[in-house]
């Protein structure tokens, strides 16, 4: 099995950068996809994008418009999420999850989330 626990959210201007980090524990991490969804109040969970386990493949939802950037490295059991670009549409709580479905962007398909970090776009 494997656990993620979030970090790198914070406030932002719009037009600025974040990078979010999703650290892993448990010894399956190198053998799963990756996924990053967002979620803001009253909406329900938004995908965002996925990396394969072999970090050769990515796919993203199309609002992301090639300001959104997933990346990992499994020696250090980490995957990443640079949001470049910012808007006030992006705020809402970032989290990662496994998936053994590469692919899928079907909330089902994925588990083991982490708690989520905090992103707020704002002037």
């Amino acid at each position: 099995q494997v656990e993620f626990v979030e970090s790198g959210g914070g406030l932002a201007q719009p037009g600025g950068s974040l990078r979010l980090s999703c650290a892993a524990s448990g010894r399956a991490f190198s053998g799963v996809t990756v996924g990053w969804w967002r979620q803001n109040p009253g909406e329900a969970r938004e995908f965002v994008g996925a990396i394969k386990w072999s970090a050769d493949q990515v796919h993203y939802a199309d609002f992301t418009k090639n300001r959104f950037h997933i990346s990992r490295d499994n020696a250090k059991n980490m995957a990443y999420l640079q949001i470049n670009g910012l808007e006030p549409e992006d705020t809402g709580v970032y989290s990662c999850a496994a998936s053994n479905q590469y692919g899928s962007s079907q909330h089902y398909a994925f588990y083991n989330w982490g708690p989520g970090t905090q992103v707020t776009v704002s002037s």
